[in-house]
């Protein structure tokens, strides 16, 4: 039988799978059913200073097309504020599964109050910024402001002092790539990166009622689902390659054990599930975990390392 177990810095981790941030996630209800699923690790929601509501509703709807399954979603990042995940992480069993803290902060200083906060916690929680939500009317992604990253990066480095991560949002040009991993490669502390948060302002219309599918920002949303595999695969494999110091975690498109098989292949060391999750429930990891032992039976890798990264080109 397949080795599923893995490493994720230096720590030893049951199985890749986790949650994406916003999904089952929201409330300590949820997290706990996150603890006692098959998920080899989880991230609470990206939390901001202060508790919000989010966007009006609906605002989140699921796509499904003849040969496609995603979604389309402008949440608008309610949450339940910096605290309540900060407690819920103070009593989270930490050795039984790796928790990530995911923060979101709507200005600089925000973020920045978050991290020290979560620097003088006991808490083993692993940082995550994300720099990527693109459904908060009024506020831009940091991850496509480059000079306002490396601006966070080094307050967040210099003040933090040890390891964490970034979630980036889609980049979809090669130039693009080359100057986020540049910035990001400027930073050591900056461990690890989650590639990628939902593809932005899309528009989605039904066309018997000839409107939207939903409501905040006219309808415009972020895709996530089958719509954004290959994206998210070119995110996870520009990153592999262009920080090879750093860890990559993939998120985007999974929904059984191929997609997680080839998020690993692109050079993945976790891979998150979202829309997927969202529908199916908790049960999910565990089928797709089956599913990708199958595959790599299948393909005679004992081991995620057998493969891991090794994607080929076509000379």
């Amino acid at each position: 039988m397949a080795d599923l177990t893995t490493q994720f810095l230096e720590l030893p981790v049951k199985n890749p799978l986790m949650n994406a941030s916003g999904v089952w996630c929201n409330v300590a209800s949820q997290l706990e059913a996150l603890a006692e699923s098959a998920a080899g690790a989880m991230v609470s929601k990206s939390c901001t200073l202060h508790p919000r509501d989010g966007n009006p509703e609906p605002r989140y709807r699921v796509i499904n097309g003849a040969h496609t399954f995603g979604s389309i979603n402008s949440m608008g990042l309610p949450n339940e504020g910096f605290a309540y995940y900060l407690r819920y992480a103070q009593r989270h069993d930490h050795e039984q599964k790796p928790l990530f803290m995911s923060l979101s902060g709507l200005t600089l200083d925000d973020n920045l109050t978050m991290v020290d906060s979560l620097k003088d916690a006991v808490t083993p929680a692993i940082l995550e910024l994300n720099l990527s939500c693109p459904n908060v009317p009024g506020k831009s992604q940091i991850g496509y402001d480059f000079d306002a990253m490396d601006t966070l990066l080094a307050e967040v480095s210099s003040g933090y002092q040890r390891p964490f991560g970034v979630k980036l949002p889609p980049y979809f040009d090669m130039a693009h790539f080359d100057e986020a991993a540049e910035i990001l490669n400027r930073y050591p502390l900056v461990a690890f990166i989650t590639c990628i948060n939902s593809i932005g302002n899309a528009l989605v219309i039904d066309i018997d009622s000839e409107t939207t599918l939903i409501k905040p920002k006219d309808g415009f949303g972020g895709l996530g689902g089958d719509y954004v595999l290959p994206t998210a695969l070119a995110n996870v494999n520009a990153f592999y390659r262009r920080c090879p110091n750093k860890t990559i975690i993939g998120c985007g498109g999974v929904k059984s054990g191929t997609e997680a098989f080839l998020h690993l292949l692109a050079g993945a060391t976790l891979v998150q599930i979202g829309t997927s999750l969202y529908e199916e429930g908790p049960g999910i990891f565990q089928r797709v975990l089956d599913e990708l032992a199958a595959i790599m039976d299948d393909k005679g890798y004992k081991t995620i390392a057998d493969f891991r990264g090794k994607l080929k080109t076509i000379a």
